[in-house]
């Protein structure tokens, strides 16, 4: 939650992007964060922006009409959700930007913004990006996502509870359930992989039907997996700039993986 509290982290809902020389831009999700990377852009002046949203909770979708290169003339963005067709997805997108909800509506938006439907399970390609995608676990569904290009990759795995119950897996320091085992996969070897933490592992069991996960969970899934380096994504809206220093604190020596903090405005070279 944004305020006195959150100025060093921040207070935004999810927005991450990934850019790489002659390539568009590749965002995931369009949270509350995504009117400033909007507006970074159209400074940029880019032709073409391709989004994928993990799932169309509203904190994932709020910033879609402010979302700014989604207005310029000259470039073109490609909006992709779970959903069985492109048609699909516009519905699901229209019962935000209907004119009741948001003055806005889809219709006045034009041809600038072309939808498509996202399947779990699959992989393609979208602007020299090699992606594959999972079902998650999270209320109403949701996607995690795995992005590959020149010998780098990056998951993005957001609003999701592990993958096992408590008494099961990887949560119980057993062989993984068959659901982690193809989540360890989907993310073998990624250089990074951004994925839900929101909670500690005690809010975690008393709010198991949240679609969340916690710390320690997050890090099994990447050491199981060969990551080299976790980001705890997602904050807690209780969380504050000093219980997130400590918990990168308490992390900060962790080796296989590394372990990061998600912080407002970060930036990770993967080619430095």
């Amino acid at each position: 939650t944004s305020g006195f509290d959150t100025i060093r982290y921040g207070g935004h809902t999810s927005c991450v992007c990934i850019e790489a020389e002659g390539h568009p831009p590749l965002v995931f999700d369009l949270g509350t964060g995504a009117r400033a990377l909007g507006r970074y852009l159209v400074q940029k002046d880019v032709e073409k922006v391709y989004v994928l949203l993990s799932h169309t909770h509203m904190d994932h979708l709020y910033a879609l009409p402010y979302f700014a290169p989604v207005f310029q003339p000259n470039c073109r963005v490609h909006l992709g959700l779970p959903a069985e067709s492109a048609e699909a997805a516009r519905s699901r997108v229209g019962q935000y930007l209907n004119g009741v909800f948001h003055p806005l509506r889809l219709d006045d938006i034009g041809s600038r913004l072309a939808f498509h439907g996202v399947p779990a399970g699959e992989e393609f390609s979208v602007g020299g990006y090699q992606v594959a995608t999972l079902r998650m676990v999270h209320p109403g569904g949701t996607l995690g996502y795995r992005v590959q290009l020149g010998g780098r990759s990056v998951c993005y795995l957001t609003d999701t509870g592990p993958l096992a119950k408590p008494d099961e897996g990887l949560m119980a320091n057993k062989a993984p359930t068959a659901m982690e085992l193809d989540l360890i996969a989907l993310v073998q070897g990624v250089d990074i992989m951004v994925m839900d933490a929101m909670f500690d592992e005690d809010e975690y069991l008393d709010k198991q039907k949240w679609g969340h996960g916690f710390p320690e969970y997050t890090v099994a899934i990447a050491a199981a997996a060969k990551v080299s380096t976790v980001v705890f994504f997602h904050h807690s809206p209780d969380s504050t700039d000093d219980m997130l220093d400590a918990l990168s604190q308490k992390w900060s020596a962790h080796q296989s993986p590394r372990v990061v903090v998600a912080k407002e405005g970060s930036v990770m070279d993967l080619e430095g």
